[in-house]
């Protein structure tokens, strides 16, 4: 997905860009990069973070930069910040957001014949300078930013660092988040809230749908109106978001606890010894199914985090195998001869999971039962990309409804519909393949209900298809 932070200050802003785009990596993979405006102009680093921490590529940079304005971004795939030269003055750029007609717009581009794309990566246009082709188009940034917004199909949020502040967009249905704060020298703008408390910013608002503002030494100046459709990605308290951060004012680890009390309110039929958490982020519903349930709740698997990195990383199918293998390490004595509950955020394609499970009966598992927090993904996510599946088939969800129906496409809503027969078929085919006792998935509507937006605020798309 990726993650973005910015700040501007009296002061010199620089170990707070770094602290703040640091408290990103959890949404990244691939690229970190910071971006600084000083009177002697732009200066940018972007470095390789797939196999390393943040911290550790850009600790030796920080003495390198200095001024009182930045941008920094963990990125998905593309390099970023880019710095551009264009009419509108020279800027510095970073999106997050998935751009699904960017090869449409490439070509509307190329059509006009001044047009040029320097930022390759082998034949692929770099998401981000396509958003400065489309913005340089028009005669000031906000109506530029305005431009890229309406042109895209997907998402696309972004922070602009010009001569005269950063410039914060959020996509044109917020789907992801973007939060402004402030303190007594500086206003800062960021996707994750946890990025605040520990460099003593305050939440001030969140920008609406589609919003712009620019931040200055001035302070918060609107440039343009939010719109009214909210679809806030719901996948956020679930899954990616971080469990010190809120959105929309409701705190991922709260919804999370009670998205697994709404598991075990609906489990009342099962009988086990322990209740865990497929670490990490298992691990906030396990323990809300827990204190709902009465039933203790342990870590029969410990997640050694000091050098591997998150296992949806790695492109190559076999290493993110190995890596969801060697971080968890199983306890013998928490395992043997129970019967264990593990609450999963969710099952994406499921292979991971079975090794997981393989491995608990190979340490003497009585029974394994499966909760993932959310419904079986049927519908691929168009807008943000949580998953490194290359395509829809990859999900385990789609797979079932391939085995069962011959083609992969056919009923998806009757599937998608937890009273149908169909998705009693699906789920079942899933628990098969998985070797699990019993797989119950979360209901939609508990889901929603657990996070607390009202369901015309959120997206859904994954589960129920609706955009």
């Amino acid at each position: 997905m990726g993650g973005f932070f910015g700040v501007v200050s009296s002061k010199d802003c620089v170990n707070d860009l770094f602290f703040g785009t640091d408290y990103h990596s959890h949404l990244g993979t691939r690229r970190g990069g910071l971006a600084v405006r000083s009177p002697d102009g732009f200066r940018r680093y972007i470095h390789d973070i797939t196999n390393s921490q943040f911290r550790s590529k850009f600790e030796d940079d920080l003495r390198k930069l200095s001024g009182t304005s930045g941008i920094g971004v963990i990125s998905d795939y593309e390099d970023q910040p880019l710095i551009i030269g264009s009419h509108l003055g020279p800027y510095a750029i970073v999106t997050v957001g998935v751009i699904q007609n960017l090869d449409k717009l490439a070509a509307s581009a190329y059509q006009k014949r001044t047009t040029h794309f320097s930022e390759m990566s082998g034949t692929e246009i770099n998401p981000t300078e396509l958003v400065a082709t489309l913005i340089n188009q028009e005669a000031t940034f906000e109506d530029g930013i305005r431009r890229a917004q309406e042109a895209i199909e997907g998402s696309c949020s972004m922070l602009l660092l010009t001569n005269c502040g950063v410039y914060a967009a959020r996509d044109r249905f917020g789907r992801t988040p973007v939060i402004l704060g402030c303190k007594d020298h500086a206003t800062a703008v960021t996707m994750e809230t946890t990025a605040f408390p520990n460099l003593d910013y305050e939440v001030v608002r969140e920008l609406g749908p589609g919003e712009v503002v620019r931040i200055s030494g001035d302070g918060i100046e609107p440039k343009k109106e939010p719109l009214d459709r909210l679809q806030i990605c719901s996948f956020l308290w679930v899954y990616y978001g971080y469990p010190s951060s809120s959105y929309e004012g409701i705190n991922v680890e709260a919804a999370r606890n009670r998205c697994g009390a709404a598991l075990a309110r609906r489990d009342r039929d099962i009988t086990v010894d322990v209740v865990a958490g497929v670490p990490d982020s298992g691990t906030a519903h396990a323990i809300g199914y827990a204190n709902e349930a009465k039933i203790s709740y342990q870590r029969p698997f410990v997640k050694y985090t000091p050098t591997w990195p998150r296992s949806f990383m790695p492109q190559d199918q076999s290493i993110r195998e190995l890596v969801a293998r060697m971080k968890l390490i199983p306890i013998r004595e928490l395992i043997e001869g129970r019967r264990l509950l593990f609450c999963e955020d969710s099952i994406v394609r499921g292979t991971q999971l079975r090794d997981i499970i393989q491995r608990l009966y190979g340490f003497g598992a009585r029974e394994v039962h499966m909760r993932p927090a959310c419904p079986p993904l049927v519908f691929g996510c168009k807008y943000l990309n949580f998953s490194r599946s290359r395509s829809v088939l990859d999900l385990a969800g789609r797979k079932a409804i391939q085995a069962l129906e011959g083609r992969d496409n056919h009923h998806l809503e009757d599937y998608a519909n937890p009273c149908s027969d169909r998705h009693c078929a699906m789920v079942e085919w899933i628990r098969k393949k998985l070797n699990l006792t019993t797989l119950r998935y979360q209901q939609l509507d508990d889901m929603i209900e657990a996070v607390g937006l009202p369901r015309d605020k959120v997206c859904t798309h994954c589960w129920s298809g609706a955009e």
